[in-house]
Formats: structure tokens, C-alpha cells, sequence
């Protein structure tokens, strides 16, 4: 399969399908290359009450695949593809999936940014075996036991509070003495009585006999360690993006974002980046909207200029 398409959009999330939409009602022709399902990460997020025109909240789930919908009405072709690899020079740009190859002649980079993991021996290991990074996800499976949150930023917060509902116990552990997270998460959070706390701590150990029986945790001031038995952990220590494929193409930052400002441009041209993926100051739904947006207007400019 070889199709040349005005638009290629690598990932379904909110900023990916916003563009789509944007450049669908323009009149470019649009396809959208994901690897799961609409939504992105969001997707797996059970309650989301920040977003606009939803007074109830709306599940991630759900609002992803509204997303999608609203995009494909006008147009958008989704594939549901794993990208392999990007060419993003010259005037026609090529993305090798698993379903074959797509060319575009503008590419808007929507991969969003995962989870981080804590670095821990034997991690790995013991994913899928109480070691964790979606709450709304894997809670479930964790119904009347005892778990840790790692983190202390508004997702560690809003997890630990899911778990509360599920779990017989919820310890927070985060490694400063104060949260990060917004107050409006706090308060929740302390009227949750299962819900306990083990500040200026770290995890230095994961304890397993084939599947996770506990956590060791070492004091960051007095470097002092002590053990704490729970089922399973959910690791929420913040996100790193997903940038492997374009990493020796275009500008990333230290911390490996896309480098590229409130136009969504990035150093090569007809290159857009949205969403999580990108250098931004704040990481939400709406702000991937917007990017979409934006990466749409640049990109009708874009290719109006080269047509000049």
C-alpha cells in the first residue's frame, strides 16, 4: 500500500484527531495511523472533569472515541497501524506501518508522551505482576488488597483516590514531604480514610517470590530503610516521550520532547508536533486540542505556499 495523502497524523489521541478534523473541514485529504485505539492516553483515564461541555465529566474512552467520529465525518481515514519508521525530508514525507507505506506531504507528529518507570531491578520483571502504571486500568485486579502509589504529581493523586474506592489500602509514597499535585486533588484525597503516607521516601527494592509481595523503601534525609507488604504497585513518576521515531530528525530537548513552539512547527518543514510529544508548559487534554488546531493552520499555510 502506497497512498499519498495532503496530511499523515501519527496517533489517535485528542491532539492528533483535533488536526485531522481542522484539516478534514479544510478540504486536505487526512489519514491517522494508530496503533491502538482513539483517545491516546487519555483513553485510559476513567474520569476526566477538566475538559469543556462535559458538566458530568466524561471517561477518556468514550471522549476519544467521539474524537475519532467527529474527525471521520468530514474525511479522516483511520488505520489502525504500528509505524516503524519515518522519513521526514524532502516535499513528500514516508511512514513505513505494518500496514504498509504512507505518503504525506505534511506529517503531524501525535505520539504523546508514557509512562515513566522507576528504574527499580527487576521491574520489568514483574509488570503485569503487581507492578503497575494504570490505575483505571489494572485496579480491578487489585479489589480488597493493599497497594502503593509512587508519586506525588495530580495523576499519582487522582490513582491513589481510584485505588481507595477498590483496595483495602492505599500508601502514597512520594519523595518529597509535600505533594505536587493541584488542591483540588488534595482535598479528595483526605477524605479518604484507607489512604495513608510515606513522605521523603523512595523505592529502593521490589520484593517478589515470583510475583510482587512488597516494596523497600529508603528515607531520602536520613537514608534509613524500612519494608512495606502490599500486592502491587502503580508507578506514576511522571511521563517520557515518544520520540524514538523521529529522534534523529528532528530537534528534541533535554528531556526529549519535540522541540517546537506555540505554532506547533518543528525544525524540518511541513513537520508538525502536538500534544504531550512537544515542549510545552502544560500536558492536558485541551491543550492537545488546541495544538491540533493550530498544527492544522500551519499546515494549509504550509502547503498553500508551496503551491504558490
Amino acid at each position: 500500500m502506497n497512498n499519498l495523502y495532503d496530511m499523515i497524523v501519527i496517533g489517535g489521541g485528542p491532539g492528533g484527531y483535533t488536526a485531522a478534523l481542522y484539516a478534514a473541514r479544510a478540504g486536505l485529504s487526512v489519514v491517522v495511523l494508530e496503533k491502538l485505539s482513539a483517545g491516546g492516553q487519555a483513553a485510559l483515564t476513567e474520569q476526566i472533569d477538566n475538559y469543556p461541555g462535559f458538566e458530568e465529566g466524561i471517561d477518556g474512552f468514550t471522549l476519544g472515541e467521539k474524537m475519532q467520529q467527529g474527525a471521520e465525518r468530514f474525511g479522516v481515514v483511520t488505520e489502525l497501524a504500528e509505524v516503524y519508521s519515518t522519513d521526514l525530508s524532502g516535499d513528500i514525507k514516508t511512514v513505513e506501518t505494518s500496514e504498509g507505506v504512507f505518503s504525506g506531504k505534511t506529517v503531524v507528529i501525535a505520539t504523546g508522551a508514557g509512562p515513566r518507570e522507576l528504574g527499580v531491578e527487576g521491574e520489568k520483571e514483574l509488570v503485569g505482576r503487581g507492578v503497575n502504571y494504570c490505575a483505571a486500568c489494572d485496579g480491578m485486579f487489585f479489589k480488597g488488597k493493599k497497594v502503593a502509589v509512587i508519586g506525588g504529581g495530580n495523576t499519582a493523586v487522582a490513582d491513589a483516590n481510584v485505588l481507595s474506592r477498590i483496595c483495602e489500602k492505599v500508601t502514597l509514597v512520594h519523595r518529597r514531604d509535600t505533594l505536587k499535585a493541584e488542591k483540588i486533588y488534595h482535598d479528595a484525597l483526605m477524605k479518604n480514610e484507607n489512604i495513608d503516607f510515606r513522605w521523603n521516601s523512595t523505592v529502593s527494592e521490589l520484593i517478589s517470590d515470583g510475583k510482587l509481595t512488597g516494596i523497600r523503601l529508603k528515607d531520602v534525609k536520613n537514608g534509613e530503610q524500612s519494608e512495606l507488604e502490599v500486592d502491587g504497585i502503580f508507578v506514576s513518576v511522571g511521563r517520557k516521550p515518544a520520540t524514538e521515531l523521529v529522534q534523529a530528525q528532528l530537534d528534541l530537548d533535554p528531556s526529549g520532547y519535540i522541540i517546537a513552539d506555540e505554532s506547533t512547527r518543528t525544525n524540518i518543514p511541513g513537520v508538525f508536533a502536538v500534544g504531550d510529544v512537544r515542549t510545552k508548559v502544560l500536558r492536558q487534554v485541551v491543550t492537545a486540542v488546541a495544538d491540533g488546531a493550530v498544527a492544522s493552520h500551519y499546515a494549509e499555510r504550509y502547503l498553500a505556499e508551496k503551491e504558490a
